[in-house]
């Protein structure tokens, strides 16, 4: 290699990043604390961008929506305007929607809940003499049974204790955890701030951001960057869309037809699934568990029915709608889908599963592009990779 200034000051440069990361591997536990307190500081902001991201998202169609009606007047109307407008409108629609869960699924909630509670007794003596009918009649099993009885009422006791301890703890520590939460109400509030920033003046932020860019790092680079950004930006606006219209789909076809067959908590148990459907593949069908268990207690054939209802109607909505709602907006096959459900979930729990799969999507298309790229430079044929 010629030893030219170029080739010399990036030798220069390999051996100063070996030297850092050999000192910070030497001193590894004083770097992370410095880093937790540097994402400490960061944090609020961190916050923010995400929340504009998100907000962004049906901004965005909002604004669209607006410049595309005061497209056709005489007196042009400044996008400023149209853009403080659309941001208002959308956090009028998330403080409506949010008010409407406080003020009408809040309340339903917690009378389904605590009809559960009043019909465990029940349920716990019914299931008792479920086993000791069963019991009888199959005594080739009766001994494995007696080994094994469940208390349920024993259970009953002791999940309501923990619920009643973990509120003493919680209540009898809220003294000592105040400047913590305000200091979370703070963070929030600062992260509000600069959210709304972010969102009025995301085009001159974008446009510094491209200018540092070009300016630091060299051209075919700064391209390949910018061509990355844009394809994150569009593969999580486009999961985060898709998986927020899905979930308010599936959770009213599940609250509308539990209430056509007249099935109990239908709005808990619709709530639910369409919450825990935010998790792609696992989610829906944690929440059919959860509503399987609550009207079990009530109704075991009502339970039943409820199952192949479920079953039914998510057929319907993933083979006909989902489809038609997301498409292949994060263009991962089905594995590679399970894949990074389960490395964000052990690294990030629930919110590692959402972030991992459009982020597994962007990695997957960048791939995809170097394999091709590489096929072709060599000139290999479909006849040789083709199965």
């Amino acid at each position: 290699m010629e030893l030219n200034k170029s080739n010399i000051l990036r030798i220069l440069g390999i051996v100063f990043a070996s030297v850092i990361l050999f000192v910070g591997l030497q001193h590894y536990a004083d770097v992370s604390n410095a880093a937790d307190k540097v994402l400490a500081v960061l944090f609020p902001f961190i916050l923010g961008g995400a929340i504009a991201f998100i907000i962004n998202v049906p901004m965005r169609g909002i604004e669209k929506l607006f410049l595309r009606i005061f497209s056709g007047k005489k007196k042009p109307v400044s996008p400023q305007l149209v853009r403080v407008i659309s941001l208002l409108i959308t956090l009028l629609l998330v403080a409506g929607v949010i008010t409407a869960v406080v003020f009408l699924v809040v309340p339903e909630i917690i009378n389904s809940v605590n009809l559960v509670i009043d019909k465990y007794p029940d349920f716990a003596v019914r299931a008792e003499k479920t086993i000791a009918d069963l019991s009888v009649r199959f005594p080739a099993v009766r001994e494995y049974i007696d080994n094994y009885t469940i208390d349920w009422s024993n259970i009953g006791s002791q999940a309501l204790a923990f619920f009643k301890n973990a509120g003493g703890t919680f209540f009898g520590s809220a003294i000592g955890v105040a400047s913590s939460v305000f200091g979370a109400v703070a963070n929030v509030l600062i992260a509000f701030v600069f959210a709304f920033n972010i969102l009025l003046e995301k085009e001159t932020l974008c446009r510094q951001t491209r200018k540092i860019v070009y300016a630091f790092l060299p051209e075919h680079a700064a391209d390949k960057a910018v061509s990355i950004a844009a394809l994150s930006n569009k593969t999580f606006s486009n999961f985060l869309s898709g998986q927020c219209l899905e979930i308010c789909i599936l959770g009213s076809l599940i609250f509308v037809s539990m209430t056509i067959f007249q099935l109990p908590y239908a709005a808990l148990i619709s709530i639910l699934v369409a919450v825990l459907a935010l998790i792609p593949m696992i989610g829906a069908g944690i929440g059919c568990v959860l509503g399987v268990f609550f009207i079990l207690i009530v109704n075991p054939m009502q339970a039943l029915w409820f199952l192949i209802l479920f079953l039914v109607v998510q057929q319907i909505e993933g083979n006909l709608i989902y489809p038609k709602v997301v498409g292949k907006s994060i263009g991962l096959p089905p594995m590679w889908v399970l894949f990074a459900l389960v490395i964000g979930g052990n690294i990030l729990g629930i919110a590692g599963m959402l972030i991992f799969i459009p982020l597994s999507s962007v990695l997957y298309v960048l791939f995809r592009e170097l394999v091709n790229k590489r096929l072709a430079r060599r000139m290999i044929g479909k006849e040789k990779w083709k199965p």
